[in-house]
């Protein structure tokens, strides 16, 4: 007989899945997820919708941010009980959006603008969902 291993083994496994199933169910959590999603849509397609013209290393940077942050929305939105760990990746994907035009050396100042304030945006939105994970709500264990 196996005994399992890492979270499985967790005494409290059935009250924090359910405590972060209740969190994610929250309006305030599908909200910012929702916009998460959008906010990382919308870098994605910014180098078109803005125009970075000749500024390629910024566009795919966009992108592949832009669609990284979409996926990890995507996850928050339908398993934020498996995936509320990797919540703190994007604030840090907000930062790097506001940070890449110098970081890369590749900007203008539309690309300078839009890359700041999706960014802040974006760190904003992450800590919101950071936060939606490490705020109190009590368990239906704990409501009887």
């Amino acid at each position: 007989m196996t005994r399992p291993t890492g979270l499985e083994a967790h005494p409290d496994i059935v009250q924090m899945r359910a405590k972060y199933e209740t969190a994610s169910s929250s309006m305030v959590a599908q909200m910012i997820d929702g916009l998460t999603l959008l906010a990382g849509l919308y870098l994605a397609i910014s180098p078109w919708v803005v125009g970075f013209n000749g500024l390629s290393r910024l566009a795919v940077n966009n992108m592949v941010i832009g669609l990284a942050l979409a996926a990890l929305a995507l996850g928050f939105a339908s398993a934020y009980g498996r995936t509320h760990g990797l919540t703190w990746i994007a604030p840090i994907l907000g930062v790097w959006t506001i940070l890449s035009p110098w970081i890369i050396r590749s900007a203008t100042t539309s690309s300078i603008w839009n890359n700041v304030v999706t960014g802040i945006v974006i760190l904003l939105l992450g800590l919101g969902a950071m936060a939606v994970g490490n705020r109190h709500i009590p368990t239906p264990a704990a409501m009887r």
